[in-house]
């Protein structure tokens, strides 16, 4: 059974032409509705304020002075479950807001989806209904990692779904699934082609201080088996807390061998391996003031809409290296180390960290994309977010060129190597 399916549409024209407006007569309290934060995004943070008004109205004009909530209630996760679906066969405005040049979903902008439904999700649960109580104000801690199982094609209809699983003293874990519908004659058949865990922790909108949320209750034995799943994610992210980040000592070996080819490529460069490069070499670069069209429902600047610039960012570093369009496998977990708020400066700053060759067939190319709040009055500069993408090279484009190969990424200096190194030696330990 499906729980507030929410079908989305294009939004060819404004989003909000025929919804309801501060004058009308049967919502005389109702701010217009393009005045609202995310109004910009996409067809489905459109969609999302309008299914949960009387919610993010609440979140807009929080009350003045009210108390908190005095009583945690208990919620099953049903009651958060969401689903939104994109009618691509039929919406072709829709189809064509959605489509890459492979007549595929744009990631970069399912990922800005994913967040809004996420943070949809999130607000429900924590709802009291209460119009005297102060709501919460919910922050995106972290996403795990992503990895797209299949091609997403606009061809067939996409839903996305998800609900929350876990809940702690004051943080929650959403898991989505995006999954792509066909249909064989008159079987119509769902695969996953993408699932996500967004954490999200919990504070006071007036004090800041961390808030407790309601409980959880999972009722079904799928239910009770991702509570104690994300459980048990939920002790290993602590135990990393305490983990001292880093390569040991005896590793210094490891470093020499590394930057050996990087100081051929400084010192001799006529003589050094034309099937290798430095990293610095792979860098790009872009910045950016973040605008007010760009905000959560708390006046911030959303999860989402990072991740997708730090998308197209790593999508265009892996397009230049490679020389051949490139195709999405993963994200890997992502930290929101400090929030992004209209007006500020933002530099996204990526670089081909290193590849692998371990199947021919498919190389792996690995970009990081460091996003920066910068502060030029204060002269200060902050990393908000580091992201992870890994790609490919698209099967087809590979096939047309016999001389393709992709180069080996060798750093220059000593943190170069450090950084390399210490991604490298994550990566391997979530493989374990």
């Amino acid at each position: 059974m499906e729980f507030n399916t929410i079908k989305i549409n294009s939004t060819f024209t404004s989003p909000f032409e025929s919804s309801p407006r501060a004058d009308d007569d049967n919502s005389p309290f109702r701010k217009p509705l393009s005045l609202w934060p995310g109004m910009y995004h996409s067809p489905v943070t459109a969609a999302l304020w309008e299914t949960r008004t009387k919610i993010f109205e609440r979140l807009l004009d929080p009350p003045k002075d009210a108390p908190p909530q005095s009583e945690l209630l208990t919620k099953t996760p049903s009651q958060s479950r969401t689903t939104i679906l994109y009618n691509f066969s039929t919406d072709y405005i829709l189809r064509e807001q959605y489509r890459d040049p492979w007549n595929e979903v744009r990631i970069g902008k399912l990922l800005e989806d994913l967040d809004a439904l996420a943070g949809t999700i999130s607000v429900k649960h924590c709802s009291d209904e209460d119009s005297m109580t102060r709501p919460l104000l919910l922050v995106t801690a972290s996403v795990d990692k992503m990895v797209l199982k299949k091609t997403i094609s606009v061809d067939g209809d996409l839903k996305m779904a998800g609900s929350v699983i876990w809940v702690g003293r004051s943080s929650i874990e959403v898991q989505l699934e995006v999954t792509q519908l066909s249909t064989d004659s008159t079987v119509i058949t769902e695969t996953v082609a993408l699932s996500a865990n967004f954490i999200f922790v919990a504070r006071d909108s007036k004090t800041g201080k961390a808030a407790p949320v309601n409980r959880l209750q999972p009722q079904t034995e799928i239910e009770k088996s991702l509570y104690k799943e994300a459980d048990e994610r939920n002790v290993i992210r602590k135990s990393k807390k305490g983990e001292k980040k880093g390569i040991g000592n005896g590793d210094e070996h490891r470093i020499d061998s590394f930057l050996a080819e990087g100081r051929i490529f400084c010192d001799m460069p006529a003589l050094a391996n034309r099937d290798a490069i430095l990293l610095r070499d792979t860098r790009l670069e872009n910045s950016l003031m973040c605008q007010p069209q760009q905000r959560n429902i708390h006046g911030r600047i959303f999860g989402g809409f990072l991740m997708h610039r730090a998308f197209e960012l790593a999508f265009s570093t892996a397009y230049t290296f490679a020389g051949l369009m490139p195709y999405f496998l993963e994200v890997d977990h992502v930290d929101f180390l400090r929030p992004v708020d209209v007006g500020d400066f933002l530099r996204f700053k990526s670089c081909v960290l290193y590849t692998e060759f371990e199947h021919a067939e498919k190389p792996l190319i690995n970009v990081e994309v460091v996003a920066h709040v910068t502060r030029p009055e204060l002269r200060s500069s902050e990393v908000s977010n580091t992201f992870y993408f890994t790609f490919t090279v698209r099967p087809e484009a590979k096939a047309n060129n016999d001389k393709f190969r992709i180069r080996k990424v060798v750093p220059a200096t000593e943190e170069e190597a450090r950084t390399i190194l210490e991604r490298m030696d994550a990566e391997s330990m979530l493989l374990k």
